[in-house]
């Protein structure tokens, strides 16, 4: 169903599970054609434009923009056309223009013609009888064969079109043709013609144009007495003797069909009956049906209507229904028996057609047609669907009413559950054409609606997706063409059913193209009919723009449209007979919540219809009815266990002992057929977990019940086995295994105050512990999560074994190196684990978090902090880093809000200052998240955490109004803000590490705006000599402590390279021998020694070549690491080398006498240092020599 209305909304925010693949089109709403002085720059620009290539492109392409705004609103052009049309026509009829200035005025005009269309923009161009024989001349010019000009044969084809319409035999333009010679030239007539069949077969554009052409000229008075028979004679011949299967068959026989149906479109009936029996048959004879040219079958059916309705004489049928008034604002004023007198009134005229109808015969070749239209309606295109719709809907208008109801009776045998849905979607189209037509009379709805009502649930699975999604649309359009075809009385009977069905569409249906469909056919009924209960009401929750998210519609408006009576229990029923058993896991799951949500509206109907069935269901043979199924039967006890806590009774009072029962048995009759495993089987175990966690939480009356340790193990074996479920399901089967663990230990493993029972316990904490020990990573990291979802009394007395088993996951091994999704669950557990437990400082270790296993804690936390592991799938250790972040975040909150003293001044500098770093390094949502951190805790007041360092000073880089608004994840605002972190003496040094990361890595918008900011920031300090200093001891601190750390080493390298180049240490330059320089070569020296890293080795090369500026003897250090490079092994490190050198030497020419540079320079220039070492070691000697540096010394290996 094609819908005007634009969404000026933002995308659908739906969670990642959630998102639809349709793409929804956005535009604006326009008031008028704005850029009318900027086009008529354009047109006059033309003149100078079109000799240069580069200008021409540019021109037009200014034009495609202005004009592609008013696709959607062509007609705010109207107005501006006649002006833009002459200005282009001068330009053309000028006998100055050259070719290339006539052809851009021509495309100009195409694009005109492309956006308001031809048809009315044609009417503009100048048609007198002076214009022909220019236009026609320019055309015979023209080069069919050049594609470059397309555009310019495209419009005087059609402005051919219209100036052949002048009203004057043609013959009286051609004088007398004798010429001199004494030979004939050829008539206008014939020469049009001519022109007109040459463009028919063309492969561009210009076909369609020829088309155009044809119909108008062949349809004239003097040239179809006199051309039309010759010129169908030799279309049919053409088309018969064409075959699809070719290329070029194909588009003559496009040209040809193109010519045909435009020809018995325009044409007189009476003209063009005596030839279409021979078309008909020579059509029959190409079965194009057969074709896969998607473009000759809709040319095929549209020629078979047009043919169809040359058949049949051209009158309107009186036995039609009419409904009376048309208007909107008509219907409104009628009074309460209004609808009865039209109804009178209509009867009336069926009578006076009964009457006066003529009786006369219809044509054997009418049944033909029909048949393939019929044919037609079942196309696997929906185009030449929609155009065999089109035409059994104009046909029908002509036949008498027992025909007519003969094809209705056709149509409605497309809807059969053995047709496809091609079928469906075509039968929708033709019911929405006839009812449109009123050609579908009131006696056949009762046949009618039924069928529609089906249409707006179809889905049909192929394979791992549905067919369907074009039939509800289609069966929506029906709903659309009914509301304003019918007279209220007439739809009275069916109001409830389409009502019901419409809404259900409009909030359940999977796709979004569907719900707004159905929103816009409602919308419709309610204001055409105005008989749908309590339309205003749902429209105003239910309108085009908010059913565009498809978890609101089903968990929120749903409810709200619940509410009225009429609706309840057909979408209670929908839900759980055609959408629990959905192929799509994601609306099983929705589904069941959305019954969740309606059970408040009808708990008594849930408990005695619903649940009885699903729990038949839940045990079936089909795997997504059994899924569904379980999860409908895990929302709706949830639900109903909560309305009996509100009314303070129990879930007894509203479930027999045979739906407990029924409850119990899914998980046996599932684990006695083994349906846990195989196919099928990480369904059911995510399906039963989250029935447990459900029906734990309604506290079903099932203490002591065997079925407690079925549930148990079914919980355990999930976790023991999440290695073998495939791996985009593991982290939901993880999750709901968890969360049944925690409900169920909750609720019915606790004995009274006492707690938990001692040797269930043990049995418990060793089993998840001796869990943690797996050698399989995604059995830690269930154990883990399980251990942190664990209750309280099950903690009691454990907590130091838990903790002891958890420090093991996260701590990393060569054998457990690529873990990390496993340490990153396990520092989850132990936040998990301490806010379960609480803190109390001097509580016992076993019992609390307290004075004595703080630290440890602490600790355990901060060194996920440094996981940097990295593999196949990239940084990996990102995941740990994150957990440990909001693990430390949940536990100092913690212990800040009970015990704030456990809380000393280096732990909390310690974390402030590990996630500071975090927050500056160069992976967007995890700096983004450390950043988010870093301010909750720097702006936590219930009480504020102690011992934060320099927060006066944070919380004027950080005001508190930007805390909650501040975009850390966009590098442009974050990196300005955490470079000024460096002026802290307590963050210097692990910030600028972060630093590092990010100025030296790959990512090019992360390294510009670091590098800006930390360049701003170094200009900024440049007469601060302390801060400089400070800076550069914590500089050289970093890069010691990470020697031979290729993570930090190499980003720091390029670092040092930006930084040099920048003159940021210009300060030193001055001194000869600073420290500073000299220490930054030595540790430079180091990292690249003996280094096979062809990117560190690059990166050195440049820092050498940076530190030639400082003087003294550094400078003949430098000079000396350089040309060991010259000659290094790699032939891609002498060349970069060399270079990097000759650039050095431009930029440093003071560093030796001009000449000695000149000839040094000459020397790098010309050597080949891809050449054999020995000679390259000789001419790096003499280079040595020029620049009276010690020549470097070959070692020789002991063996």
């Amino acid at each position: 169903m094609v819908l005007n209305e634009m969404d000026n909304g933002g995308p659908e925010q739906e969670d990642n599970r959630l998102l639809e693949p349709d793409v929804i089109a956005k535009g604006n709403i326009l008031e008028s054609f704005t850029e009318s002085k900027e086009t008529q720059e354009l047109i006059h620009s033309l003149r100078l434009a079109h000799e240069n290539l580069t200008l021409r492109e540019a021109v037009l392409e200014k034009f495609k923009v202005i004009m592609d705004k008013y696709q959607e609103q062509p007609h705010l052009l109207d107005s501006h056309l006649e002006w833009m049309l002459k200005l282009l026509l001068d330009i053309i009829r000028d006998e100055a223009s050259p070719p290339s200035l006539i052809h851009l005025a021509f495309q100009f005009l195409y694009i005109i013609s492309k956006v308001r269309g031809y048809k009315t923009f044609l009417r503009l161009f100048p048609h007198e009888v002076v214009d022909m024989q220019p236009v026609l001349d320019m055309l015979v010019c023209q080069n069919p064969k050049d594609c470059m000009t397309w555009e310019t044969r495209y419009m005087l084809l059609l402005w051919l079109s219209v100036t052949c319409l002048i009203p004057f035999d043609l013959a009286r333009l051609d004088g007398n043709i004798s010429s001199i010679e004494g030979g004939s030239r050829a008539s206008t007539m014939d020469r049009i013609l001519t022109v007109a069949k040459s463009y028919l077969i063309v492969s561009d554009k210009s076909r369609d144009a020829a088309a155009v052409l044809v119909s108008r000229f062949i349809t004239r008075p003097d040239v179809k007495q006199k051309r039309m028979a010759d010129f169908l004679d030799w279309t049919l011949s053409t088309l018969s003797k064409s075959s699809f299967q070719t290329m070029e068959g194909a588009l003559v026989m496009d040209g040809m069909l193109q010519a045909l149906a435009q020809l018995f479109k325009h044409g007189k009936r009476e003209d063009c009956l005596p030839y279409a029996s021979t078309v008909l048959e020579c059509l029959d004879k190409c079965k194009l049906s057969e074709s896969n040219q998607t473009l000759l079958r809709k040319l095929g059916v549209k020629l078979v209507q047009r043919l169809g309705l040359t058949f049949l004489k051209p009158k309107v049928a009186k036995w039609r229904y009419q409904r009376g008034f048309r208007s909107l604002a008509a219907n409104l004023q009628i009074s309460g028996d209004g609808p009865i007198t039209q109804k009178t009134d209509n009867t009336g005229a069926v009578k006076e057609e009964e009457e006066e109808e003529e009786e006369y015969d219809i044509p054997g070749e009418v049944e033909n047609v029909v048949e393939q239209l019929l044919i037609g309606l079942k196309d696997k295109d929906t185009i030449v669907r929609w155009s065999a719709a089109k035409g059994i809907g104009r046909l029908t208008g002509r036949l008498p009413k027992e025909l007519a109801d003969d094809v209705v009776g056709s149509v409605l045998e497309c809807f059969s559950f053995q047709e496809t849905d091609s079928a469906w979607h075509g039968g929708c189209l033709a019911l929405a054409e006839l009812g449109r037509r009123g050609l579908l009379l009131p006696s056949r709805l009762s046949g009618v609606v039924p069928v529609i009502l089906k249409g707006l649930t179809y889905d049909e699975k192929r394979g791992a997706c549905s067919v369907g999604s074009n039939v509800r649309d289609s069966a929506c359009y029906v709903s659309w063409a009914f509301a304003r075809a019918y007279d209220p009385m007439e739809l009275r009977p069916f109001v409830q059913q389409i009502a019901s069905a419409l809404v259900i569409a409009a909030i359940f249906d999977r796709d979004i193209n569907c719900r707004r469909a159905a929103s816009a056919a409602f919308q419709e009924n309610v204001g055409r009919q105005g008989t749908f209960p309590h339309g205003i009401d749902i429209l105003t929750a239910a309108d085009y723009f908010a059913v565009r998210n498809r978890a609101n519609c089903f968990l929120n408006i749903s409810v709200y449209i619940a509410g009225f009576p009429e609706y309840t229990q057909p979408m209670i029923d929908h839900l759980v007979q055609m959408k629990i058993n959905h192929w799509d896991g994601v609306i099983r799951e929705l589904s069941a919540q959305a019954l969740h949500n309606l059970t408040t509206q009808a708990p008594e109907y849930m408990t005695n219809e619903v649940l009885p069935k699903l729990l038949s269901l839940a045990v079936g043979t089909d795997l997504h009815t059994r899924h569904g199924a379980i999860l409908a039967c895990a929302e709706i006890t949830h639900a109903l266990s909560q309305i009996a806590e509100e009314n303070k009774r129990s879930i007894s009072s509203y479930l027999d002992e045979k739906i407990l029962e029924g409850l119990k048995q899914i998980h046996l009759e599932l684990y006695r057929r083994q349906l846990y495993r195989g196919l099928g089987g990480e369904l059911m175990r995510r399906a039963v977990c989250t029935l447990i966690e459900k029906l734990s939480l309604s506290k079903m009356p099932f203490k002591e019940d065997p079925i407690i340790g079925g549930w148990q193990w079914l919980i355990n074996d999930s976790l023991q086995s999440l290695h073998l479920v495939s791996s985009n399901a593991r982290q939901q089967t993880k999750e709901s295994a968890v969360y049944a663990l925690a409900a169920l230990y909750d609720e019915y493993y606790c004995i009274g105050e006492e707690g938990a029972n001692p040797a269930q316990q043990d049995q418990l904490v060793k089993q998840y512990i001796s869990g943690l020990q797996s050698h399989e990573e995604m059995v830690r990291c269930g154990f883990s999560l399980a251990l942190g979802a664990l209750p309280k009394f099950l903690l009691k007395g454990k907590f130091h074994e838990v903790l002891e088993g958890l420090k093991t996951v996260t701590s990393i091994s060569p054998e457990t190196l690529s873990f990390a999704q496993s340490r990153s669950d396990g520092l989850k557990a132990i936040s998990k684990v301490c806010q379960t437990i609480g803190v109390k400082g001097d509580g016992s270790p076993n019992e609390y978090v307290c004075k004595n296993n703080v630290a440890q804690i602490y600790n355990i936390l901060l060194d996920g902090l440094n996981d940097y592991t990295t593999d196949s799938r990239g940084d990996v250790g990102a995941w740990v880093r994150e957990a440990a972040m909001t693990s430390l975040m949940e536990v100092l909150l913690l212990v800040t809000q009970t015990e704030p003293e456990l809380i000393d001044t280096d732990v909390s500098k310690q974390i402030m200052c590990c996630v500071a770093q975090q927050s500056a390094e160069k992976i967007d949502r995890f700096r983004a998240h450390a950043g988010s951190i870093f301010l909750t805790l720097l702006y936590f007041s219930n009480p504020p955490v102690p011992h934060i360092p320099h927060r006066e000073e944070l919380e004027k880089i950080f005001p508190r109004s930007e805390a909650l608004t501040f975009n850390w994840n966009a590098a442009s605002q974050a990196f300005p803000k955490i470079t000024q972190l460096l002026g802290l003496a307590s963050y210097r040094y692990h910030v600028l590490t972060g630093l590092t990361v990010s100025v030296g890595g790959l990512t090019e918008s992360t390294v510009r705006h670091s590098s800006q900011s930390l360049f701003d920031y170094l200009k900024n300090i440049q007469n601060d000599m302390d801060a400089m200093n400070n800076f550069c001891e914590t500089l050289l601190q970093v890069f010691e402590d990470n020697l031979l750390n290729d993570r930090i080493s190499v980003p720091l390298l390029k670092m040092l390279d930006q930084i040099l180049a920048n003159g940021c240490f210009d300060i030193f330059v001055t001194e000869e021998n600073h420290p500073f320089p000299m220490k930054l070569l030595k540790l430079c020296k180091e990292e690249s020694r003996r280094s096979k890293n062809v990117q560190k080795l690059r990166s050195s090369i440049a820092v050498f070549c940076g530190l030639v500026q400082f003087p003294g003897d550094m400078r003949k250090q430098v000079l000396f690491q350089l040309f060991l490079l010259l000659c290094h092994p790699f032939p891609v490190i002498r060349t970069t080398t060399a270079s990097q050198v000759y650039e050095m030497l431009i930029t440093y020419s003071d560093i030796a006498e001009p000449d000695v540079i000149e000839e040094f320079m000459t020397i790098l220039s010309d050597t080949n240092w891809d050449t054999d070492l020995t000679l390259l070691r000789k001419q790096r000697n003499y280079l040595c020599d020029l620049m009276k540096v010690p020549k470097p010394l070959l070692v020789t290996k002991n063996k």
